[in-house]
């Protein structure tokens, strides 16, 4: 009888589903990312919608074969990776780099590792959300057209070893402008009056600023 084969991110988790879903499953672990832009290029099409092109990670060629040569045996593959886009994206890439993609596969989510969610997430599986995997995808081509195209600028501007980044430069420009805001803030004079009519039994406060 052929086996399922499921797909976890973490080698941790391996031992505690698998024996959580008993001996008709087989667990592999992805340990991480399967695939992402090459190192040594932009690897990012700009001329044709910004298309990517991604290439199997340094050292996970070992992993996508062993996963492949798994899912022969395997009748359906349960993607099992992090609920977030990035584990999305690992499902999606690992279909992808192994050509799993005339097997069934179906994905299956959870937010914690016990008998109950795992059994619960297998009872009611789903497809691979494109809209999470296309968000992941967007977001890495940005980190890499940001960082491959502004960090050479950092380095002949002011010195090397200085990164740019799709979050680290807006959140720099942000610190940036508010010190400038700081520095040229001009002080000016304040007051304020305060009576108390007794009296009337009226009280009375006022407060303004004062001519510079």
């Amino acid at each position: 009888m052929a086996k399922k084969l499921v797909i976890v991110e973490s080698p941790a988790k391996v031992r505690t589903i698998s024996r959580i879903l008993k001996d008709e499953y087989i667990v592999k672990a992805t340990m991480g990312h399967i695939r992402d832009l090459p190192q040594k290029e932009l690897g990012v099409d700009t001329g044709n919608g910004f298309a990517p092109k991604y290439v199997v990670s340094r050292g996970k060629s070992k992993v996508v074969n062993e996963i492949k040569t798994a899912a022969r045996d395997a009748s359906v593959l349960y993607l099992a990776t992090d609920p977030d886009r990035e584990g999305e994206a690992i499902s999606w890439h690992l279909i992808q780099a192994a050509k799993l993609d005339k097997m069934p596969a179906k994905r299956v989510v959870f937010h914690e590792i016990t008998k109950e969610a795992v059994t619960e997430a297998f009872r009611h599986p789903k497809k691979i959300n494109m809209k999470l995997v296309n968000a992941q995808q967007a977001r890495r081509i940005l980190d890499r057209l940001v960082g491959y195209k502004i960090s050479p600028i950092l380095w002949r501007k002011v010195r090397k070893g200085l990164s740019a980044g799709r979050v680290q430069s807006v959140a720099v420009r942000i610190v940036v402008e508010r010190e400038r805001e700081i520095e040229n803030f001009v002080p000016a004079e304040y007051w304020s009056i305060e009576a108390e009519l007794r009296e009337s039994r009226v009280k009375s406060r006022e407060s303004g600023r004062g001519a510079p």
